[in-house]
């Protein structure tokens, strides 16, 4: 996978995507924050008035209004009052902080949840809008961990740490005005350690941004282990993989581990640096404090503010660090997230057309090939509407590509030929409506972890009881339902691992056939039953399927014999087209296919098929 990183512009432009929605609760929150840190710096002030001028006689730099209320010469004369008073004060501004705390707290919440919302729907409905092309060349475990972790670390880092960094802003700004206006030398001091935290931050910051990059990935390469291992547990089980599994999941395991050990040996040189700071910036204040109260320049309640602020000062600078840590961290999956926000949907390249879907099929001059090369070479046939169609190709020649095609999966290139339905380009139409109207079964058929009546009724939401019978009846696995404890209502595990392989395939044929569309694809979906089975599936669907045009995908000549018109493919070429007739009256592949699998049991059930004339 190949990915641009984003420019800051472009990060910053999409995160104000989703934040602007919901920038009143920041607002409000930030707002919550200030006042609380107001609240907070009046608690040292409280104290500093008490030791200068309730106890100690330093005059009061306050309005005359202020000190009639404080009623400050009773105070003096009554020391102990004066305490209560101050100890009342500063339990006052405690709780109006408490309170501020809360509403902070409840604001960025709902700011959080709004934004975080916003990003999980934007990443769901963008990729259910991406290229099948798309999906098979990403790994689910990757896109999964994209989605969920990297988001997190996203709203982390916008709806925590952001918003850290602006109350940071603003308390260092309001303690250095107030420790200004009291002493400018000891705030000059003070502020000299802000520049030596913010370049140790900026180092750690530059250093961190690649190793939490290489952790990012190694953990996604671990979610898609488990997440494939978890799939394909039947097949773990059935070879005795366990042990093979197990030491793979370690050994990736362990570089995982490694990755954030090394991690971990440059946050805790970054946190005992940051310690080391900030414990040497209020020694410095505690000594230079200490020399400006005994040459008379500074009160002892104004010595106390300075170190209780001073104090206050350490954590959210030396925090700066974690912010920037977060950042890196935040950059990279902003970038992560953004590379599937900006890879580019299915878009209609035609006139989005609407047309009648009961015409002839034509496939005409069709090349096409993937990254690893070319798999059809001018391929020209045409499916007669309302005729039952088959195709016969060894693996890989190109007939599930023709099937994809068609559904414009993926899309015809310029000089690739075209493909047309009743004499219309299908990429001139509406890529929905054409999707609608071709019902497709695949060999390999995904079914949903929901009931068995959910997944039929999921081609046509809302559909009968009646309804879903039906089409299991004609799909033949009304009968195997039947003998489920919760029939219909039972549920299908994980990819269907509840059912067989031939009641998966026919519970899907059953889901395809609510779609009630104009022209259906059977792409090898017969395999899993037996040939009895089959054959009763295909009598079904050839007394109920009506005017519909039938594609049949098959290697068994006896699901294909009864088709109007066989295709033989080879190599991604027509290799030769005709009825079975036709074709096995002249030597070829189709007619030595024929050969080796026809059997007297074959021969029973094609008589019998004849007789009842099925498809």
């Amino acid at each position: 996978m190949t990915e641009t990183k984003l420019s800051r512009k472009e990060k910053a432009s999409l995160v104000g995507r989703f934040v602007r929605g919901v920038w009143g609760y920041f607002v409000l929150g930030l707002l919550f924050a200030m006042l609380g840190m107001v609240f907070n710096a009046l608690s040292p002030q409280i104290i500093r008035l008490t030791v200068d001028s309730v106890l100690g006689t330093e005059p009061v730099a306050l309005p005359d209004w202020a000190i009639s209320l404080l009623r400050l010469a009773e105070l003096r004369a009554e020391p102990l009052r004066a305490l209560w008073i101050a100890a009342a004060a500063v339990a006052v501004a405690a709780a109006l902080r408490a309170v501020c705390g809360y509403g902070q707290r409840v604001s960025l919440a709902k700011g959080s949840e709004g934004f975080v919302k916003g990003i999980r729907d934007a990443l769901y409905a963008h990729i259910q809008r991406l290229p099948f092309e798309w999906h098979t060349a990403h790994q689910t475990g990757e896109m999964i961990q994209r989605c969920t972790s990297d988001v997190e670390v996203i709203r982390n880092f916008v709806c925590n740490q952001l918003v850290e960094v602006a109350r940071t802003v603003f308390l260092v700004a309001l303690y250095l005005s107030i420790m200004f206006s009291m002493n400018t030398r000891l705030s000059l001091i003070v502020l000299a350690f802000i520049p030596v935290t913010g370049l140790s931050s900026w180092l750690f910051f530059s250093r961190i941004s690649s190793r939490f990059k290489a952790a990012d990935e190694a953990e996604g390469e671990l979610t898609t282990m488990v997440q494939e291992n978890l799939t394909g547990v039947r097949v773990v089980r059935a070879f005795g993989r366990e042990r093979y599994e197990i030491d793979k999941f370690n050994g990736k395991n362990d570089g995982f581990s490694q990755l954030w050990i090394r991690l971990g040996h440059v946050l805790s040189l970054f946190w005992a640096s940051g310690t080391l700071l900030t414990s040497s910036q209020v020694f410095v204040t505690i000594i230079a404090g200490t020399i400006e109260a005994v040459r008379g320049d500074l009160t002892l309640g104004g010595f106390l503010v300075f170190v209780s602020y001073s104090s206050s000062l350490a954590w959210p600078i030396r925090s700066l660090g974690r912010v920037l840590a977060e950042m890196s961290k935040a950059g990279v999956s902003i970038d992560r997230v953004g590379y599937i926000l900006r890879s580019q949907p299915e878009r209609e390249s035609g006139l989005a057309l609407q047309p009648p879907m009961e015409g002839d099929i034509v496939f005409d001059h069709v090349t096409f090939g993937y990254e690893g090369g070319e798999v059809l070479h001018d391929v020209s046939f045409t499916i007669p509407a309302g005729c039952t169609f088959a195709i016969l190709g060894g693996t890989g020649s190109g007939k599930s590509t023709l099937v994809h095609l068609l559904d414009r999966l993926y899309d015809l290139g310029e000089g690739q030929g075209a493909i047309s339905v009743g004499g219309v380009d299908i990429r001139d139409i509406d890529r929905s409506y054409l999707r609608r109207n071709i019902g497709l079964v695949l060999q390999e058929p995904f079914l949903f972890s929901r009931t068995i009546a959910e997944n039929i009724s999921a081609a046509r939401p809302g559909s009968s009881e009646g309804q879903i019978r039906r089409a299991a009846h004609i799909a033949c696995v009304d009968e195997a339902i039947g003998e489920f404890t919760e029939g219909y209502g039972t549920m299908v595990g994980e990819r269907g691992v509840t059912l067989s392989g031939g009641q998966k395939q026919r519970v899907a044929i059953a889901r395809m056939l609510m779609q009630n569309a104009p022209i259906m694809v059977f792409d090898d979906s017969l395999s899993a039953v037996d040939a009895e089975t089959d054959a009763k599936i295909r009598a079904e669907l050839g007394k109920n399927l009506g005017s519909a045009t039938v594609i049949l995908i098959s290697h068994r000549i006896t699901t294909l014999m009864q088709a109007q018109r066989i295709l033989v493919l080879s190599d991604g070429h027509v290799a030769d087209i005709g009825t079975h007739e036709e074709l096995i009256s002249r030597p070829g592949i189709y007619r030595d296919i024929y050969d080796i699998q026809m059997s007297s049991d074959d021969r029973r059930l094609i008589g019998e098929e004849a007789q009842e004339n099925g498809i």
